[in-house]
């Protein structure tokens, strides 16, 4: 696990070139917000460098050969329409990409930007006495497994004693959301109150990121970790499945987060 961007000195002025990939395959059942989604979560990489302006983005598609042609028409386009929605919402525009045929679905992109020193915190620089924030919920992972469930009767039994399917319903539209949600105010506050490091939490879990993000550090520092905000009913239906997410013990996948 490395850093969440290149950092790329260029020969121009002190200026270099920050940039990030990701992809991944499709979480949640709208089509235009798991566009939105792929792209808050390649941003997300940028953000957590404090980087608030991208420069450009190109997006990675794969399209599903299993699908005929009717639901490739209706979907692909919803999906290109919520990644350059979200793009437009950060302040950069899509101009473009590559698209394959493959027989899954998967959404990603990459987006670059030239800096000056200024303008990026390298993720290094913690001290003693640093405030952790976490700006989204955890529990993402767990939501989306749980929608899927309801229509899975051997998987939903395991969890309806602790979990209503309102409440299931309810915490995978707060996870979709927050998935959308950009990070982009986040890093620009990383600016105000003097940042000194950061990471996004994603696919290795709170736990996974801390970890490297502690590796990273100049400074022989420790973090500290004490109060999770989690979506709600989401550490139940964990613990109910044995645990299968680890999201209590900080290693359940997060998307955008």
């Amino acid at each position: 696990v490395g850093m969440d961007c290149c950092v790329i000195p260029l020969r121009h002025g002190g200026l270099s070139l920050v940039q990030t990939t990701d992809f991944f395959y499709p979480l949640v059942e709208d089509p235009y917000m798991m566009g939105r989604i792929a792209c808050a979560n390649v941003l997300s990489d940028l953000y957590a460098m404090g980087i608030t302006e991208c420069d450009n983005m190109l997006m990675l598609l794969s399209v599903s050969q299993k699908m005929n042609d009717k639901d490739r028409e209706r979907v692909m386009p919803l999906m290109i329409r919520g990644f350059r929605d979200a793009a437009e919402e950060g302040g950069t525009s899509v101009t473009g990409g590559q698209t394959v045929i493959n027989p899954w679905i998967i959404v990603g992109g990459v987006a670059s930007v030239v800096c000056q020193p200024n303008e990026f915190i390298m993720p290094d620089g913690a001290v003693p006495g640093d405030v952790l924030v976490l700006t989204k919920p955890l529990g993402t992972q767990v939501a989306v497994n749980a929608h899927q469930w309801l229509d899975q009767l051997e998987r939903w039994n395991k969890i309806k004693l602790v979990v209503t399917k309102e409440e299931v319903k309810e915490a995978y539209q707060e996870a979709m959301f927050s998935m959308a949600t950009l990070n982009r105010t986040a890093a620009g506050l990383m600016h105000k109150f003097q940042a000194h490091a950061a990471t996004d939490v994603t696919g290795f879990g709170l736990l996974g990121h801390a970890n490297n993000l502690a590796a990273q550090q100049r400074n022989e520092v420790a973090f500290v970790i004490h109060n999770l905000p989690i979506l709600a009913k989401m550490a139940a239906i964990s613990k109910a499945c044995g645990n299968l997410f680890n999201l209590v013990q900080g290693t359940s996948a997060e998307t955008s987060g």
